[in-house]
């Protein structure tokens, strides 16, 4: 897929977002505190935290089409997990405050909430749970980390408008029974719900940092590069071969041991075909190619 094309999907992706997390904020802060469920306002708050995640990704994947330059030669993929970590950020914030606010409701009276704020989190559910999948399935197609992050971010608000459903469920039938204590299930819900993002956020940011940290990829996932270079004419030996992440796309860095008693043209010859085969995999932006001299008598397969 052409960076263009990618971008292009990749921002389509992110203003579904940004619209459609704005839109269920609004409509949650209104009916929650229409309906008086405290539940609902720490979802809506969250909803709201998707949109600013939802930004960040925006810029990132921007950032990230971006070509190499002097400064950057590797490029700028990295971009988009440094965008999923300022999601995982954001996540983290959100939780601790919705955890404070719930927390803070079990030493003050409460009021049961309206069948109205039910109505909104069962729709809330439907809508975020679509929107995750959408995302979800995005992300994979564009191996995208910050995509992927976002469409965490709308699986948390599945859970956390299940949480707040329930909670104003039990809220509204301890008033029809006189149960006055089921009326802090609906706070119970908001803190059920700041465990819940700080987990996500937890995750997603541990992922992210783990990548941006030049992660390299497994053995089991160069093996593909490993054959194609070996079948190259002129490959002796491959002595490494290190496939680093950068966002969306992979570098990698490769020896190859050819025969020493070839010209320095021939070598370089045969270093050009081993970057470009590897090059015609999708995912692979850039190849370094390093000629030793091969030796049948010290030279070893290295991992």
């Amino acid at each position: 897929m052409e960076q263009e094309e990618r971008y292009k999907e990749a921002k389509k992706g992110a203003y579904i977002g940004i619209y459609g997390n704005l839109l269920l904020a609004i409509v949650k802060m209104i009916i929650g505190y229409i309906g008086n469920s405290k539940a609902l306002m720490a979802d809506a708050v969250h909803s709201a935290s998707d949109v600013v995640g939802s930004l960040a990704v925006l810029f990132g994947l921007r950032a990230a089409k971006m070509p190499p330059d002097e400064d950057h030669p590797y490029g700028h993929g990295k971009a988009e997990s440094i965008a999923a970590i300022i999601v995982a950020v954001l996540l983290f914030i959100v939780g601790i405050e919705i955890g404070k606010a719930s927390i803070e409701s079990f030493f003050k009276p409460v009021e049961s909430p309206e069948v109205i704020a039910l109505l909104a989190a069962f729709i809330s559910i439907f809508l975020k749970e679509w929107m995750f999948r959408y995302k979800f399935a995005l992300g994979k197609k564009l191996n995208s980390d910050a995509i992927i992050a976002n469409a965490y971010e709308h699986r948390s608000d599945v859970y956390s408008s299940a949480a707040a459903m329930i909670g104003i469920g039990v809220a509204i039938i301890g008033e029809k029974i006189d149960m006055p204590v089921l009326l802090y299930a609906d706070p119970a819900a908001g803190l059920i719900v700041s465990i819940m993002i700080l987990k996500m956020a937890w995750d997603i940011g541990a992922e992210s940092i783990h990548t941006t940290m030049d992660h390299v990829l497994h053995e089991e996932d160069v093996q593909q590069y490993k054959d194609i270079v070996r079948n190259i004419e002129g490959v002796k030996e491959i002595n490494t071969l290190y496939a680093r992440e950068h966002g969306y796309y992979v570098i990698i860095d490769i020896k190859v041991s050819v025969d020493p008693y070839i010209t320095v043209e021939e070598g370089h010859r045969i270093g050009k075909n081993v970057k470009a085969k590897l090059m015609e995999q999708k995912d692979v932006e850039n190849v370094f190619v390093h000629i030793n001299p091969y030796n049948d008598k010290n030279n070893t397969f290295i991992h």
